[in-house]
This record gives structure tokens, C-alpha cells and sequence, in this order.
């Protein structure tokens, strides 16, 4: 079973047991997060059934996840630049985000 959920703007097709990495969402390691915005799941071959679409998410269905780690992407470097003005800035980000392992989906 698959379902497709939406988190910090983005979609991402998920399955049980699977590592996702997501914008940053409050909470310490080993905390309990529940996506609600599912907007579509699909059973597995052995359950059968048909693929669900929400309009546009489904009503009742929820994903449940256990948060692995409060991570940091690499750095970036910006560095902006403007010629004939010795204009020069460089400074560098680093994205936060969690890591999050999918624990159930619940239909």
C-alpha cells in the first residue's frame, strides 16, 4: 500500500517503513507525527480494492510517522556579485529539515 500526502507545500509518495525528509516540522526525535492531507492512496496487490483520489484529500485517511532526526541539508554558498563596483557578498545556508520513518497508513 502507497498513499500520496502533501507536506510544507510538496507532495511525496510514501510507504510503510520508508524514510522521508520533509521541511523542518516541530518536535525531538522519536516524537509522533500525523500527515492528514492524503490525497490519494492505493492498496497493495494481496488487499485488492481500487485506487482512492481525494478531492482533494480523503476524508478520514491519515499517515503515521515517527520523527528520526532534526537534520541540515549541505551548505550552499550564495554569493552575489556586481561588476565595475567591487561589489562582492558571499555568505552560505544550510536547510533544516526532519527526517521521518512512515510507521502506518490509515485509511
Amino acid at each position: 500500500m502507497y498513499a500520496i500526502i502533501e507536506a510544507g507545500g510538496k507532495q511525496y509518495r510514501v510507504s510503510e517503513g520508508d524514510l522521508l525528509d520533509v521541511d523542518r516540522l516541530d518536535g525531538d526525535a522519536g516524537a509522533e507525527v500525523d500527515f492528514d492531507r492524503v490525497l490519494a492512496l492505493s492498496p497493495s496487490d494481496e488487499e485488492g480494492g481500487e485506487f482512492r483520489l481525494g478531492t482533494p484529500v480523503i476524508e478520514g485517511a491519515r499517515v503515521r510517522a515517527r520523527i528520526v532526526a532534526q537534520m541540515k541539508a549541505p551548505k550552499i554558498i550564495v554569493f552575489k556579485f556586481k561588476p565595475k563596483v567591487n561589489y562582492r557578498r558571499k555568505s552560505g545556508h544550510r536547510q533544516p529539515f526532519t527526517r521521518v520513518r512512515i510507521e502506518k497508513i490509515e485509511a
